[in-house]
């Protein structure tokens, strides 16, 4: 992080505020069906699911439909949030990649689930199991070989569902820089993991 230690604590005080205030609203939620939380809430992570499920693979008009289900599945599910098992956006995230799988299985399309869930029914052979396992090396072998700063976007954005500009933000970079070592990250990963 650019700047001094005092501007790095700051950021690191709002983003801290940001999980809690987070957390508090699907409490509120839960106890009183605060409106007024369930707004931010839904202004904060809608835009976050639904890029999310866009990188999943769905279209934009199925992230958004997705992202929207989710938002009021937290609603619904608001009761059964707890902040000392995860934090809010693990848990909002979690409920919108079950949401992409349910829908995924509803179409009868288990090709498409990418990010490793499959049903219980179909048991796994050994060589499949090994591809596997082969193929999980390759990919963080890939990872460990990206430059620091490519590797530190890809995980807040693919891995922490983090929004570019919130990146931007935090790193106190350019938007463009951000966009730029995404790009070249993947790149570098998909050439990798080809040549394997």
């Amino acid at each position: 992080m650019r700047g001094s230690d005092g501007s790095a604590k700051v950021k690191l005080d709002i983003e801290k505020d940001r999980r809690l205030s987070a957390a508090e609203d699907i409490l509120r939620i839960a106890r009183s069906e605060d409106r007024a939380s369930f707004v931010r809430l839904f202004m904060a992570f809608a835009p976050r699911v639904k890029s999310y499920l866009r990188h999943q693979g769905l279209s934009s008009e199925a992230a958004e439909d997705l992202a929207q289900e989710t938002l009021i599945n937290v609603w619904r599910k608001a009761g059964s949030f707890d902040p000392s098992r995860a934090s809010a956006s693990a848990w909002i995230f979690t409920i919108a990649r079950n949401l992409r799988v349910d829908a995924l299985r509803r179409e009868r399309r288990p090709s498409l689930l990418t990010d490793g869930f499959s049903s219980q029914s179909e048991p796994k052979t050994p060589e499949e199991v090994y591809v596997g396992r082969e193929r999980e090396r390759g990919v963080r072998q890939a990872l460990n070989a990206l430059p620091r700063e490519q590797l530190e976007v890809l995980r807040m954005s693919f891995f922490m569902g983090r929004a570019h500009g919130d990146i931007a933000e935090e790193l106190n970079l350019p938007l463009g820089t951000v966009k730029s070592r995404l790009r070249l990250a993947v790149s570098h990963l998909r050439t990798r993991v080809e040549q394997r």
